[in-house]
């Protein structure tokens, strides 16, 4: 589900036509970054702080940027040599020589999406997070990816009066928010605080329990716009989490703050919309440890709490819905991923306009991923080279943050003792700095991309405030371990020159 762009080349980015190379290099150097983060957009365009955000910007010397090769910690991709792409033409040439393969997978495609592959997916899903009851093909959906079943999950199941309000984890994935001011929640999208166990529920609780006596003060007890369909329901709340190595924390959300969480869900009858993107990418928090069970999930889903607890769903319904992804594990370029939900709403979902309209989305891409699943080999790529290489990568990125940042007083956040995983790591600068000066320095005088932390608020519109001011979110998945090192080398020689 991450997006982010290439290296910058000053294009135009949804506002004013950036400088070309003739103008002041650190004005062209202000500006990129914030087009290279993705900031300078309507919503964000109007809080930028005014250049230079911090004068001494504007003296600090050029160093060796242009002697350097750039490192980025910013793009949140998978690194291209972790990707099968020979597997994949195995599987695309047996696809398009099979004329019984061929012919669906070149076809619109059940709305639903491929059967074998919801087949296989459901029983690969089992065997990975073992739940209580079994997966059947219909709590399946085949969709486009995590960031395209966001969007129609918005579409189908939120009304944009009724739904009172969207809660997101905070910090949250930055570019998340887009989708819900697509369906038209700007102004109605709030943040929930983390806590140790993963998001403050009762600042959550509060926040529900006021939005809903306001709705009711109002009287909005239906939908205003959308009429009732058999293939979908209208729910008062959309909750956002990434419940497992979240993006950008690395936080996994404690089983009992799951279990109270789909409690409340059902009680202000709000849809959780989970991104469990990262589950298999998962290794043990010590370097060179081994994981008891690398191939089982550390933990049940949402999606599977809601199956079990206090009985299973209060409705045919459920209040959860699993959005699944393969780019993190053959490659965002598959634009191909999975729903899980009751089959009610894995109905819904295959019931969007786009999907009525144009069938399975991906319905090629599908066919050739769905060779994977039942001879094993997406299971042993997980398991003997993604789990490894993340975990290389993992334990060079956190070395080096304390060999050399730690000494200079960050802070890195704390995430499970008994697992790590996912693609990132938080940290906290020593104050008073601020991590978007430090972003400009680092590009400026180091070549090195960071990411700040005022890009993972969550809520749209607003000024960034001060909460996560002084954070950076230091990706580990794009670059080589010795880049790693290096990268974080370039960010000490910033902080110290910034902390004189």
């Amino acid at each position: 589900m991450e997006s982010a762009l290439p290296a910058p080349t000053f294009r135009r980015v949804s506002g004013p036509t950036v400088p070309s190379c003739q103008a002041s290099t650190d004005v062209i150097t202000y500006i990129s970054a914030c087009a290279y983060l993705e900031i300078f957009t309507p919503d964000r365009f109007d809080y930028l702080p005014p250049y230079p955000i911090n004068p001494t910007v504007m003296t600090a010397p050029p160093h060796q940027r242009h002697n350097q090769s750039p490192i980025d910690l910013l793009c949140g991709w998978p690194n291209p040599a972790l990707l099968p792409a020979p597997d994949l033409l195995r599987s695309a040439t047996t696809v398009l020589t099979t004329p019984s393969i061929a012919q669906p997978g070149l076809s619109y495609g059940p709305d639903e999406g491929y059967e074998p592959l919801r087949a296989h997916v459901a029983q690969w899903l089992e065997n990975f997070y073992q739940p209580c009851h079994p997966i059947s093909p219909g709590r399946i959906c085949i969709t486009g990816g995590a960031s395209q079943n966001l969007a129609c999950v918005m579409a189908v199941f939120t009304d944009p009066v009724y739904t009172r309000a969207v809660w997101m984890v905070d910090p949250t994935y930055h570019l998340a928010g887009r989708m819900m001011d697509d369906a038209g929640f700007a102004g109605r999208v709030y943040g929930v605080p983390e806590d140790d166990e993963g998001i403050d529920l009762a600042f959550l609780e509060n926040g529900l329990r006021a939005a809903e006596e306001k709705a009711h003060a109002e009287g909005n007890t239906e939908p205003k716009f959308k009429a009732p369909r058999p293939w979908r329901k209208i729910y008062k709340y959309i909750i956002y989490a990434v419940p497992t190595f979240a993006n950008p924390s690395t936080k996994v959300m404690s089983l009992g703050h799951r279990e109270r969480l789909i409690r409340l869900a059902r009680q202000y009858d709000a849809l959780l919309v989970t991104d469990d993107v990262y589950d298999f990418l998962q290794w043990s928090p010590i370097a060179g440890g081994q994981l008891a069970a690398p191939e089982h999930a550390c933990l049940p889903r949402l999606v599977d709490v809601d199956r079990y607890l206090d009985g299973g769903p209060v409705d045919e319904w459920g209040h959860t819905i699993s959005n699944g992804s393969f780019s993190k594990l053959l490659g965002p370029g598959a634009r191909t991923g999975w729903a899980e939900a009751s089959q009610k709403v894995a109905y819904g979902i295959s019931q969007v306009g786009s999907s009525r309209s144009g069938g399975a989305p991906s319905q090629l891409c599908a066919t050739i991923i769905d060779q994977l699943l039942p001879s094993g080999f997406l299971d042993t790529h997980i398991q003997q080279v993604l789990q490894p290489a993340y975990a290389e990568r993992y334990h060079t990125l956190l070395g080096a943050i304390q060999e050399y940042l730690v000494p200079l007083g960050v802070t890195v956040a704390s995430s499970s003792e008994t697992v790590a995983g996912g693609y990132f790591i938080w940290v906290t600068l020593p104050p008073p700095l601020l991590a978007v000066d430090l972003v400009q320095r680092a590009q400026q005088e180091e070549n090195l991309r960071l990411a700040p932390g005022t890009l993972f608020e969550a809520g749209s519109p607003q000024p960034p405030s001060d909460r996560f001011a002084g954070s950076l979110r230091l990706c580990f998945a794009w670059e080589e371990p010795r880049h790693l090192t290096e990268g974080v080398r370039r960010l000490a020689r910033v902080l110290k020159r910034a902390l004189v």
